[in-house]
C-alpha cells in the first residue's frame, strides 16, 4: 500500500494551501485516512482525520480553519488549509488505516510527508 501526498509548499500567514493524499495498492478496505504534522523539535500531532461514512476530528488548533474531505472512489484524502498560521509551519504526513485482504487484519499506512511552510 502507498500513500501519495502533494500540495504542500509556501504560502503567507493567511494564505490557503490544499494538501491531497493518495492511497494504490493491495487495498481491500480502506477505513480511517488522515493527516498529521511535525514541527521541528514537536511530536507528530493529529490535524484532523475522516472515517468512511463521513465522520471527522480536528486538533483544537486548526478546527475552524481546516477541512478535511474524502473521496472514497479515489482512495483520497484532501485538506484544506485556510487562515494558516506560522504555528501550522510542519511536516504534513498522511495515514491510512487499510486492510489488503478479506480476512486480513486492519494496518496503518504512512505516506512520506509533504513540508507546509507559512512565512512571510
Amino acid at each position: 500500500v502507498q500513500l501519495v501526498e502533494s500540495g504542500g509548499g509556501l504560502v503567507q500567514p493567511g494564505g490557503s494551501l490544499r494538501l491531497s493524499c493518495a492511497a494504490s495498492g493491495s487495498i481491500f478496505n480502506l477505513n480511517a485516512m488522515g493527516w498529521y504534522r511535525q514541527a521541528p523539535g514537536k511530536q507528530r500531532e493529529l490535524v484532523a482525520d475522516i472515517y468512511t461514512g463521513g465522520t471527522t476530528n480536528y486538533a483544537d488548533s486548526v478546527k475552524g480553519r481546516f477541512t478535511i474531505s474524502r473521496d472514497n472512489a479515489k482512495n483520497t484524502v484532501y485538506l484544506q488549509m485556510n487562515s494558516l498560521k506560522r504555528e501550522d509551519t510542519a511536516d504534513y504526513v498522511c495515514k491510512a488505516r487499510v486492510r489488503t485482504s478479506r480476512f486480513g487484519s486492519w494496518g496503518d499506512y504512512w505516506g512520506q510527508g509533504t513540508q507546509v511552510t507559512v512565512s512571510s
